[in-house]
């Protein structure tokens, strides 16, 4: 048998693994033992099933291949931040960051390998689209950056940390694998795979009106943000070439049935750059735009990308926003930089990586 033509063994069923074993002969119970290696155990390779014997792993290896992303650097900021790249097994790049707080920590995943809808202000979006994560590159991001990274080229040693939160807001447009992104969120939330609420996970989409309707019709129990960065079509076509298809009032329409079918509040999360969305008029804009459904809104400090042409807005400009919308009964949060010694925007590290 080819090798090339072995599939990923964390691509397929726990009933095909179940049917694959009585087929070689091998006791049921088998596919129970490799399905939480595999999600709940969060192991990379068949070496590591130990409580499988030597002659089951190498059957394993002979039939399927192990598709794991392992790390390849990390910077960690002076705030605490730490950025880690991963290799995938044909060699692309990705990126995670963890963000910590006390003994918890909030991590940042990626859903694809670079982004095809090319946001001006994201790093991601210079490296165009290559391919689709898996669900198990998903998970190898989240185990890989709570591992100690004293051996890593570049990096610090990662302390311990309890993982609280998960979003979707890493390298790609989760929408644009939608599919995988609702398997890997199974996986984690599972009782046979991670455990973790579904209430802890966010996904953050530039907003894909089909998409947010299918979403809200698969009633998701994790949270939904909307990476908004401008209230009129006149601007947000300018940094978001996608609204140029989908303008606001489509992309507000969905939003309505969202609510509607979930009974949920959602998060608008908005970039502030300096002298292009930061002023009263645009505040206005926000507050009008978010009139029509139930929603708290995160202002996002800029962390500048080279070559972008954005700067982040002044501390003077933020509290002014800020105030207006809290002025308007809105639901504020600010969400300052982390990482701004480091390459922690999006795809800032990969990119120079790929280089």
């Amino acid at each position: 048998m080819n090798g090339k033509t072995h599939p990923d063994i964390r691509e397929i069923s726990r009933e095909e693994i179940s049917l694959f074993f009585l087929q070689k002969g091998e006791k049921k119970f088998r596919a129970d033992q490799v399905y939480e290696w595999l999600w709940k155990k969060s192991c990379r390779s068949f070496g590591e099933m130990t409580n499988l014997p030597v002659s089951t792993r190498q059957l394993l290896g002979d039939h399927f291949t192990f598709h794991s992303a392992g790390v390849e650097s990390r910077q960690k900021s002076i705030d605490g931040t730490a950025k880690t790249v991963f290799r995938l097994y044909d060699g692309l790049l990705v990126e995670g960051v963890m963000i910590p707080s006390a003994d918890r920590a909030t991590v940042c995943i990626s859903s694809q390998v670079g982004c095809s809808l090319g946001c001006k202000f994201c790093a991601t979006g210079q490296l165009g689209f290559t391919r689709n994560l898996s669900a198990g590159e998903i998970l190898d991001q989240l185990t890989g950056m709570s591992e100690p990274g004293e051996n890593l080229p570049g990096a610090a040693d990662v302390q311990p940390l309890t993982l609280s939160n998960i979003v979707f807001m890493g390298m790609g447009e989760p929408f644009l694998n939608y599919e995988t992104v609702k398997s890997a969120i199974g996986r984690i939330t599972s009782p046979n795979g991670l455990g973790m609420s579904p209430l802890r996970i966010t996904v953050s989409s530039v907003g894909i009106p089909k998409m947010i309707m299918r979403m809200a019709d698969d009633d998701p129990k994790y949270h939904f943000a909307l990476s908004l960065h401008a209230a009129t079509d006149r601007k947000r076509d300018q940094i978001i070439p996608f609204n140029l298809k989908h303008p606001l009032s489509e992309i507000s329409e969905t939003l309505k049935y969202y609510h509607q079918k979930t009974g949920k509040r959602f998060t608008i999360e908005y970039i502030l750059f300096g002298k292009f969305n930061d002023s009263p008029e645009d505040a206005s804009e926000l507050a009008r735009f978010c009139r029509s459904f139930p929603v708290k809104i995160n202002i996002i400090e800029y962390n500048p990308v080279q070559n972008s042409g954005f700067i982040k807005s002044t501390p003077e400009k933020t509290r002014a926003f800020v105030s207006f919308l809290e002025s308007r009964n809105m639901v504020v949060n600010v969400r300052l930089s982390r990482g701004r010694d480091i390459d922690a925007a999006c795809g800032q590290l990969a990119g120079k990586k790929s280089n």
